[in-house]
């Protein structure tokens, strides 16, 4: 080839090559755009700003960027109470688990029935003021004082032994007596003993349901008359009761085959609290008829009737009840009235006994009436006349017994 035609295809080879080069940067320029247009473009980042420290609360000045900023003191007022002294931690010795103390306060609700000792009415009217009570001779300061009168629960004892009908006829009507009296919200059992006690018929407000249980005790089956046990077993029976209970305990008082002695169901009847007994002796007509006959079988029968009324009375008294001896019929309704009016009109006294030790011991209890002055009350009828009445209060009772 001529030098001509071989410098003409080198140019032209050269040419081609930046031809080349030229079309593969002018498609680069246009895809460039297209691709930064796809691509999101990231928001700015906030820049972050220092903290400026609080002038108002810090000790420094307000300008001042260090990392440590000093709390300034606030004023306090002059009226602002110094801050209270911390209690002193007292450590238990070491074993020893902590320990939290308690101590029991005893409290001694006596109630009181103040009734007239010619018609048995209950006299109102009087204020604390007006009673002073001692334990164990000494006088002790009153805290609470209320009339009460509310219903009652009662167990009725009765005597049926086939002894003589007319200490029968004597308990039912007297039963029949208490009965009538009663209230429709008061509670009443009725329990039976020979050589035996039965429960006749258990707590119920059934008027009715009485009646007719006192009506079926006609033919007795002992002859043995153990009215200890009876009384010692009606004390267990209504102790389980809460509240103010009443015993009416309609016997003879003679006993005859007991396991329990006199000794033990007096001890008995001390020991059980909220409970009041009253009694009425029944045979009295027979009694009054019989009486002082000759001959040493008749003797003995009237001494152990007598000891039989000092026992009833003896039940009544410890308690603050009352105790009757009626002879007729016709006795039944005052004697159960005045029941009646001494077991629902009472005042209840409240007292912290300055002998507060719990040792189990018996604590005797005597209540007075005094006046304005503090001399012992005197009662006057329309008429000047002066009244005598009677006090009706427990002779005592027995503080609890803490076992160490």
């Amino acid at each position: 080839m001529s030098k001509m035609n071989r410098r003409s295809f080198r140019k032209f080879q050269i040419t081609k090559s930046v031809l080349a080069l030229l079309f593969v940067a002018g498609i680069i320029g246009i895809l460039t755009p297209c691709l930064y247009a796809q691509a999101p473009t990231p928001p700015p980042q906030p820049q972050p700003q220092p903290q400026q420290p609080d002038s108002s609360d810090s000790g420094g000045p307000g300008s001042d960027q260090g990392p440590i900023v000093v709390p300034k003191k606030k004023a306090q007022p002059d009226d602002t109470p110094p801050p209270a002294p911390v209690a002193p931690k007292i450590k238990a010795p070491e074993g020893m688990p902590p320990v939290t103390l308690h101590v029991e306060v005893p409290e001694v609700t006596l109630d009181v029935g103040v009734v007239l000792e010619k018609t048995h009415q209950f006299v109102p009217g009087l204020h604390p003021a007006n009673f002073k009570v001692y334990e164990d001779g000494k006088e002790q300061k009153v805290i609470g004082f209320k009339r009460t009168e509310a219903p009652i629960t009662a167990l009725m004892i009765c005597e049926f032994a086939s002894t003589s009908y007319q200490f029968i006829y004597d308990m039912r009507n007297a039963a029949f007596s208490f009965v009538q009296q009663l209230r429709p919200q008061d509670y009443v059992a009725l329990m039976t003993f020979d050589m035996r006690t039965q429960i006749v018929t258990d707590f119920t407000q059934d008027k009715r349901q009485l009646m007719e249980s006192i009506n079926s005790l006609r033919i007795p089956g002992f002859s043995e008359r153990n009215v200890f046990d009876a009384l010692y077993e009606g004390l267990d029976r209504v102790s389980r009761i809460d509240g103010h209970k009443y015993i009416i305990l309609i016997a003879s008082g003679r006993d005859t085959f007991s396991k329990i002695t006199l000794d033990k169901i007096y001890d008995k009847v001390k020991k059980t609290p909220d409970v009041t007994i009253f009694t009425i002796s029944t045979g009295g007509l027979v009694r009054a008829i019989t009486e002082g006959r000759g001959g040493f079988n008749q003797q003995l029968r009237d001494m152990d009737y007598l000891q039989a009324d000092n026992q009833m009375k003896t039940f009544a008294t410890m308690t603050g009840g009352m105790s009757f001896q009626p002879r007729f019929v016709g006795e039944y309704p005052d004697d159960f009235a005045a029941i009646n009016q001494a077991i629902r009109s009472k005042y209840e006294l409240v007292y912290h006994p300055t002998n507060d030790k719990q040792d189990g011991s018996f604590r005797r209890i005597k209540v007075e009436l005094v006046d304005d002055e503090g001399h012992p009350l005197r009662m006057q009828d329309e008429k000047k006349k002066q009244l005598k009445y009677d006090l009706i209060v427990r002779d005592g009772y027995r503080a609890r017994q803490v076992v160490e």
